[in-house]
Parts: C-alpha cells; sequence; structure tokens
C-alpha cells in the first residue's frame, strides 16, 4: 500500500542541521509517509549520519557524483509514491502538527492543488517564515 505523503528532501554537505531537520519529520504527528532523502554525493558526514537511520520510513538515495538541487528534486519525485509530495530542505524545522494539517486540508479541499505552510529557517538565523494564509485572488 503507498503511503499517503511522500517527503522529498535533497541534502548537501548539511551535517550541521541535518540532525534536527531530519528528528522534526520523523516525529510527525501523522506517520503515514515515506521520507526520501537524496544525497547529492555529500562529503562532509551528512550520508554517514543518514546511513545510522534506523526508521523504515526512510529511503536513503545517495547520488554517485554532485550533480545539484534540480537533478536530486527530480530523483526524489520519480521514486515517490504517495498521493501528496511534502517537500524539505535539510536546514528547515517541521513543526510535528505539520502533515496532519496538511492532509487534512488538503483532503477537504479537493479544488486546491498546492498547499504550503509557514516555516522555521535553522541554516542561516532568519527565524520563523510567515507565508499568508489565505489564496489571494
Amino acid at each position: 500500500m503507498n503511503p499517503t505523503v511522500s517527503v522529498l528532501m535533497p541534502v548537501y554537505n548539511c551535517a550541521d542541521f541535518i540532525e534536527s531537520s531530519v528528528e522534526s519529520i520523523l516525529l510527525q504527528t501523522f506517520s503515514d509517509f515515506e521520507f526520501l532523502i537524496i544525497d547529492d554525493f555529500s562529503t562532509d558526514g551528512t550520508y554517514e549520519y543518514l546511513q545510522s537511520l534506523t526508521d523504515s520510513r526512510i529511503k536513503l538515495i545517495r547520488k554517485s557524483k554532485n550533480t545539484g538541487y534540480a537533478i536530486s528534486l527530480n530523483i526524489g519525485l520519480n521514486n515517490a509514491r504517495g498521493k501528496y509530495i511534502a517537500r524539505m530542505d535539510a536546514d528547515d524545522i517541521s513543526l510535528p502538527e505539520r502533515f496532519a494539517r496538511q492532509v487534512s486540508f488538503m483532503d477537504n479541499q479537493p479544488e486546491v492543488v498546492v498547499c504550503g505552510s509557514w516555516y522555521e529557517n535553522i541554516g542561516n538565523g532568519k527565524g520563523l517564515v510567515k507565508y499568508p494564509l489565505k489564496m489571494k485572488n
């Protein structure tokens, strides 16, 4: 049976942030997801950390050479099996109810094709980034 959500997270040399980012996904209250992590041939210990993870929802894909972010995302999309795609960056934190809220919203709003959220960026110190809560017409 396919998961409801496929989480795509391309990573490259993000050892300083990766543990907090991954943990924020694994601690989601909504647990019907696969977590596709595409390593773009990291050289700073990121890949070794990811290899140590044992959660069965994680699908670790390692590229044989560094080819960039867009290619990593396409690899993730080609491997995704979920009804919905959730994006995550290696220097972001997802609050525990992110997926529960987004899946509920999408299931109850079939006319909506994209759902975003606020996010906290831990990589450059900008803190919580807030997007508008309503669509603009």
